[in-house]
């Protein structure tokens, strides 16, 4: 005869092994439910990479045939608005090669022809020039810096006219040379911030670029201040507050443009930073004499 207590063991044991079955399927099936939805979101996100890459490679495209066309034809836009003009390059403080070539592109896409590149040598050698500081008290300096900045003006004069002062004292001014002094019609300006010099040599430098830009400004030729986007600091603020024109981005093609209008008389800052008033100058506001204007 079997004991209750067996039959009731064995129920207990039925039931155990059921519920353990139940678990094990519900985990079974919870496992493959998270996998197909990884599945599925993988599967969606490589098709939004997919999407994005070849977007981006048709916008790569379209970006690089904008650039050919406007490479093309950015000459056209500037043909012969400097036809039969002389520039200047005057570097003051460090030149630059690469900068140095962009201008003279631009130049000669233009139809001009950059006549002469200088460079100035910083700091000045004042003793040597004749404007070396004066040793005597505050009322002396004043006399000082009021004569180095009278020779900057002379220096600028010269450097778009020509005259005996500049060839006497070249050696000891400039830093390199290169081309002919003589009459220039427009001058493009290359600053770079005073560095690693004495205070005193600062405010001279200071002072005899001011002075040179003046100069330069009373022979009424276009004068404009350049660099390029990567400039720092940038020279944009200095330009401005001498009144000069300026291109503050000359490795982009309009750039050049930009500098070769401001070279036609064209008023403004142009270019890509915050300080541009404009990437191009308007032809609406072209001065007397450039492209018709009457």
């Amino acid at each position: 005869m079997l004991d209750f207590r067996y039959h009731a063991l064995s129920l207990a044991a039925v039931l155990c092994a059921l519920a353990v079955g139940v678990l094990v399927g519900v985990a079974i099936g919870d496992s493959s439910l998270v996998s197909s939805a990884q599945d599925g979101l993988v599967h969606n996100l490589r098709g939004e990479v997919r999407d994005s890459q070849r977007n981006l490679q048709l916008a790569g495209q379209q970006l690089s045939e904008q650039q050919n066309l406007v490479t093309s034809f950015w000459p056209l836009a500037v043909h012969d608005l400097l036809v039969g003009k002389s520039v200047g390059i005057v570097f003051l403080g460090e030149s630059s090669n690469e900068a140095d070539s962009l201008v003279q592109d631009g130049v000669k896409q233009a139809g001009g022809e950059v006549k002469s590149v200088v460079a100035v040598r910083e700091p000045l050698q004042t003793a040597a020039l004749g404007i070396a500081p004066a040793s005597a008290g505050h009322a002396g300096s004043t006399a000082n810096a009021k004569l180095v900045r009278h020779f900057g003006v002379r220096i600028g004069r010269e450097l778009v006219a020509g005259g005996r002062l500049l060839e006497h004292v070249r050696s000891k001014l400039l830093n390199s040379y290169d081309g002919q002094l003589g009459k220039l019609d427009g001058v493009v300006v290359m600053r770079s911030e005073p560095a690693g010099m004495s205070s005193e040599a600062t405010q001279a430098a200071h002072e005899f670029e001011s002075g040179l830009i003046a100069g330069i400004s009373t022979e009424g030729v276009p004068a404009v201040g350049a660099e390029m986007t990567a400039t720092e600091p940038s020279q944009v603020p200095w330009y401005k507050a001498e009144g000069l024109s300026s291109v503050d981005d000359i490795q982009n093609v309009g750039g050049r443009a930009a500098l070769a209008f401001a070279l036609a008389g064209y008023r403004g800052a142009f270019g890509a930073k915050s300080s541009a008033d404009a990437q191009l100058p308007s032809v609406t506001s072209a001065p007397v004499g450039v492209l018709g204007h009457p």
